[in-house]
């Protein structure tokens, strides 16, 4: 059975520190990491700044960031492919030596919350261990298996959480629907794009954590 470890990083001990500490109030989503490399990794990231255009200059001075690839922009939101190496060696090792996979992963100027899904409770034991032996300041939340109820927020930001609840409550789910995504929008006071990048992205997380992650993907 698959172990689940969910905890919080302070950002000098994994990525972005001069970043979130030059622009506070950044947001950053990662939607899922490439570790191809035992010195870096390949992120792909979702931002949420007031200032983009300081967000992104920043990144240029980042010491964590070798390259960086803007894909798609919101009003609010901005998509990016990046590279990252030097103190994500923790990580990295979690990654490739642990055989861990990064399902869910949001930080900002005050660090970041990681949810690490182990083949088993052996791996997930030996990264732990080997993470203290090292003097990684990290704070566990929890730590569970696929078959624990325990993880209810099913990897979801509050954000997602947030919008598909007003979602399922004003009837979009509905057959016929009940509302629009544009009026949903508008009652989010956001973007009709914004809420649909938002509504596609909170339903991938859901299907993974309950279907995938939890191994319920089987034929009845």
């Amino acid at each position: 059975m698959a172990a689940i470890i969910e905890f919080d990083l302070p950002t000098e001990e994994f990525a972005l520190e001069e970043t979130l500490t030059t622009v506070p109030g950044t947001q950053i989503e990662i939607e899922r990491v490439v570790a191809d490399d035992p010195e870096r990794i390949t992120p792909y990231v979702w931002v949420r700044t007031d200032d983009f255009e300081a967000f992104e200059a920043a990144l240029e001075d980042d010491p964590t960031v070798e390259s960086v690839t803007r894909f798609s922009e919101t009003d609010e939101e901005r998509s990016y492919q990046m590279t990252w190496t030097g103190s994500i060696d923790f990580i990295v090792q979690i990654l490739t030596e642990h055989h861990g996979t990064i399902t869910h992963a949001d930080g900002g100027d005050d660090g970041w919350n990681l949810r690490v899904v182990f083949p088993d409770r052996e791996s997930l034991s030996r990264a732990h261990d080997a993470a203290q032996e090292a003097g990684f300041g990290f704070d566990v939340r929890t730590i569970y298996g696929t078959e624990d109820p325990r993880p209810v927020r099913h990897g979801l930001t509050d954000g997602q959480r947030d919008t598909l609840v007003a979602a399922f409550e004003s009837g979009y789910f509905t057959v016929p629907r009940e509302t629009t995504l544009e009026e949903l929008a508008d009652q989010r006071d956001t973007s009709h794009q914004a809420l649909s990048e938002q509504l596609r992205r909170a339903t991938g997380r859901l299907v993974e954590s309950t279907l995938i992650t939890h191994g319920d993907g089987e034929d009845a």
